[in-house]
């Protein structure tokens, strides 16, 4: 495993990033390594970093799986600056990323099934363990090396800032629209938040034809939801009347919300044969009254990110449909004011580090 400033070695290179060193969660520059670029490795020079609420949650050990020092970020995105012998599919100069996860077993039947995402021994790409047993460090950092299988092409018209989080955000709502169905021209299709992952599900839904109605608590984002999102209704959960106006008129409901909240008001918005399909993951289980299922024929599902081949088709279709995150592009040295405001929900809708333009080595960890 690298440790906080140890030196470059024949068998390491030396990498430079922020990383939590303990569960304040307060970042800090960072001296590691990264092991040298093997056959079948890819060396991306990191750009630009989205910062996901997953992000806040480890640095803080919210779930009890954090160690440190933590590097965060799973939604890198830059320039091929190296790659090993047996590399196929991209060479230098080409633009790459890296989500979620860098590794997997590579031979069980989601491997082999183009389902990474779902592999027992899926390896994360933040605070993971690797299969050499070193420390998976993510991309608050300048360079990123990973197995070519694991890293993607990012389409020359699609802004790299922009893109980024298209690698967690964007296929996490993109693998279940797919998965589920819900991608019929002329579907109606709502979605629960407004906010990182709620935000490019209207966006998805809208390009595959969907009818598309914002649900949310908060009537203050009416606007933005119609006017600069482009969704064709606005619906406010917390009112009655609206809530019963929409009974029995949707195909299908994306539910981005991370926190506990009710579900059965959802579940009477759908039509009969209806899917609601959550992507968070509320820290406590939520209630489900199982008639509302019976009575209706109704499904509630559930969906995590996608694999590798779904993300790369995921990317394509951005591109040819215009799609991007709406991203608040920082400098490094503002992450942690950006921690802070992510935890009040202050971004809209996603923040990005200009890891390329500001990340200053140090001689200091």
């Amino acid at each position: 495993m690298a440790t906080e400033g140890s030196q470059e070695t024949a068998r390491e290179v030396a990498a430079f990033g922020w990383a939590a060193k303990d569960s304040s969660g307060h970042l800090s520059p960072f001296h590691f390594s990264r092991r040298p670029t093997r056959d079948t490795d890819v060396k991306i020079k990191v750009l630009y970093c989205g910062i996901c609420h997953s992000d806040l949650h480890l640095i803080k050990n919210d779930w009890g799986i954090s160690w440190y020092p933590l590097v965060p970020g799973h939604e890198m995105v830059g320039v091929v600056a190296e790659v090993g012998s047996g590399v196929k599919g991209l060479k230098v100069g080409d633009k790459a990323g890296v989500g979620y996860y860098c590794n997997s077993c590579q031979t069980c039947e989601d491997c082999e099934n183009g389902l990474e995402s779902y592999c027992p021994e899926m390896i994360t790409t933040v605070c993971g363990k690797d299969k050499d047993g070193t420390t998976t460090y993510g991309g608050f950092s300048d360079i990123m090396v990973v197995e070519e299988r694991y890293a993607v092409r990012i389409p020359d018209n699609l802004d790299l800032a922009g893109a980024g989080p298209l690698l967690c955000a964007g296929i996490t709502v993109y693998s279940p629209l797919k998965y589920y169905g819900l991608t019929k021209p002329g579907m109606h299709i709502g979605v629960v938040g407004l906010g990182g992952l709620g935000h490019v599900a209207v966006k998805f839904a809208k390009a595959f034809g969907a009818r598309v109605t914002v649900i949310s608590t908060s009537a203050g984002k009416k606007e933005e939801a119609l006017e600069r999102l482009g969704a064709d209704a606005f619906l406010v959960s917390r009112d009655p009347e609206q809530m019963k106006a929409a009974i029995g008129t949707m195909d299908g409901i994306i539910d981005t919300v991370a926190a506990v909240h009710p579900i059965a008001p959802y579940l009477n918005i759908l039509k009969r044969h209806g899917k609601l399909v959550i992507v968070s993951a509320p820290n406590k289980p939520l209630e489900l009254h199982v008639a509302q299922l019976t009575l209706g024929r109704k499904l509630v599902g559930g969906s995590c990110t996608g694999g590798i081949k779904e993300t790369q088709e995921m990317l394509e279709f951005a591109a040819k449909n215009g799609i991007m995150a709406d991203v608040e592009v920082i400098p490094m040295d503002y992450v942690n004011t950006a921690l802070e405001r992510l935890a009040k929900s202050d971004v809209r809708y996603r923040f990005v580090i200009d890891i390329g333009n500001t990340l200053e080595p140090t001689t200091t960890s």
